[in-house]
């Protein structure tokens, strides 16, 4: 089984792997635990990451998150992660007695939510930009210029996206991000086309100037349904399946059908690193995430203290703690219920929206057509780290990026969500973190959506749909009454 060990070196070995100058391998900080245990192997790609502990602010227990928080990445309170497998069937108990070892976590297999092709578009992009407002907001200069945007997803192609879009598309290529080990990617920008692509332009079309960070977590995958014609029209890829520099490859020792949640770790650690780099005053980093881990296949069951769908303890939920605490706004796609995963990996049977898609301190965004109607493979809440999911719907279904051919929709809660993180980096050319938490700025989003179901929040639409014209009066009227 694939997991993640999270381990508590020496404070200077601590100190050492939280330092980007300093390089500090598996073996330096776990290299006792294969000798001692036997079965258990490392991955010695994968380059330890630092996890923040969360400390409460006014004492008790700093779980579930949704308490107020701070994070720690002191030598004394920060621990550290490496990846690697325990022998199937084997419990983790005898891995996580050692006096050193934190915890043992699942690293469940991670993919984007495939994106339909069979369906017809509704409306294009252009009534995306309608809806959103985009000439009004552009004239309140809320454009994303100076705002870092991130795309996790499969690698973004922004040559494509510029076309599509008629414009330049900025791409920071000093802030872009490979995955760690067992995968290669193209230099940042240059991914083939495909569903990374998608959400790069859907995020662009309401903040044009905001500049791309590239990650590509995710090998590239193909649509749902993708008619043959269209299929031998896409760019070359590689095939939807990856094998990772861990031994044995998959659980059953085959290659993987997605990324794997560790690469996310890596990636989000990253990020911090990003948001530390920026002035405190100006800080603008948006996240956006149309992936997840959409089978209980590769986790530990829910309750068991390995788990990730159900466990706010769980290091990955912890970084995106951290990375809401320092500033960041991270947004994910409920995901697509119900749909067969790939390589038939059954999905939840029931709550899907699981993990990080329903952390509490990440934006989950269902989706609706551009005729306001609910798409009808949106996962619906409740959500298993927090019910309340999803958080908003936002545009989806219409024709775009042209990512997957000319007639294929940019669909799913996959383009929902890079869409409503195009609107959070629209607002945040004019409102950084300083002035606006994102605590703050998802309550306004849920607070000026509309209502689609005249009942308040529901597990179809969650707040409603995202409003844009009314979350500029509400800033306008922030201004005013800071003045």
């Amino acid at each position: 089984m694939r997991v993640m060990i999270q381990l508590r070196p020496s404070p200077d070995l601590a100190a050492a792997v939280a330092d980007p100058s300093s390089t500090v391998t598996t073996a330096d900080v776990a290299a006792g635990l294969v000798a001692e245990l036997p079965g258990v192997e490392l991955d010695p790609a994968f380059a330890p990451v630092t996890v923040p502990r969360p400390v409460p602010r006014a004492g008790g227990d700093p779980l579930p998150l949704n308490r107020p928080l701070d994070v720690s990445l002191a030598p004394g309170d920060a621990s550290v992660l490496v990846r690697g497998t325990i022998p199937d069937g084997e419990p983790a108990s005898g891995v996580a007695l050692r006096p050193d070892v934190v915890g043992v976590f699942a690293d469940p297999v991670v993919e984007p939510s495939p994106v339909p092709v069979g369906e017809a578009p509704v409306g294009d992009w252009h009534d995306v930009e309608r809806l959103l407002g985009v000439a009004g907001l552009h004239a309140e200069g809320l454009d994303g210029a100076g705002v870092a945007l991130a795309v996790l997803d499969t690698g973004v192609n922004a040559a494509h996206a510029a076309r599509r879009l008629g414009r330049a598309v900025t791409v920071d290529t000093a802030r872009c991000w490979r995955p760690p080990g067992g995968r290669s990617a193209p230099a940042p920008g240059e991914s083939g086309v495909g569903h990374g692509t998608m959400c790069a332009f859907d995020a662009l079309i309401a903040a044009p100037q905001a500049a791309l960070i590239d990650i590509p977590l995710l090998p590239p995958v193909l649509p749902l349904g993708l008619p043959p014609a269209l299929s031998s029209a896409l760019p070359p890829a590689r095939p939807a399946a990856l094998s990772h520099a861990l031994p044995g490859g998959g659980a059953t020792g085959g290659p993987l059908p997605g990324g794997l949640l560790s690469d996310a770790v890596a990636a989000f650690a990253h990020l911090r690193g990003v948001l530390e780099a920026q002035p405190v005053e100006t800080r603008a980093l948006v996240v956006s995430n149309s992936w997840g881990s959409f089978s209980p296949e590769g986790d530990f069951p829910a309750g068991h203290p390995g788990n990730y769908s159900d466990n706010a303890a769980h290091p990955f939920n912890l970084m995106v703690a951290a990375l809401d605490r320092m500033g960041a706004d991270v947004l994910f796609a409920a995901g697509d219920r119900g749909r067969e995963r790939p390589g038939g990996r059954r999905p939840f049977p029931s709550r899907p929206i699981a993990g990080a898609n329903s952390h509490p301190r990440a934006l989950s965004v269902g989706g609706v057509d551009v005729n306001g109607a609910r798409l009808g493979c949106s996962s619906r809440g409740p959500g298993r780290l927090t019910a309340r999911k999803p958080d908003v719907c936002a545009y989806t279904r219409f024709a775009g990026s042209r990512a997957f051919g000319e007639g294929a929709a940019d669909s799913g809660t996959s383009a929902a969500a890079p869409v409503a993180a195009g609107l959070v980096a629209a607002v945040r050319t004019r409102w950084p973190a300083s002035l606006l938490s994102p605590a703050q700025l998802r309550a306004l989003l849920r607070r000026t959506a509309e209502d689609r179901s005249e009942v308040g929040f529901d597990y179809d639409y969650g707040y409603g749909t995202v409003d844009p014209g009314a979350i500029v009066a509400a800033l306008d009227r922030r201004s005013r009454s800071a003045a």
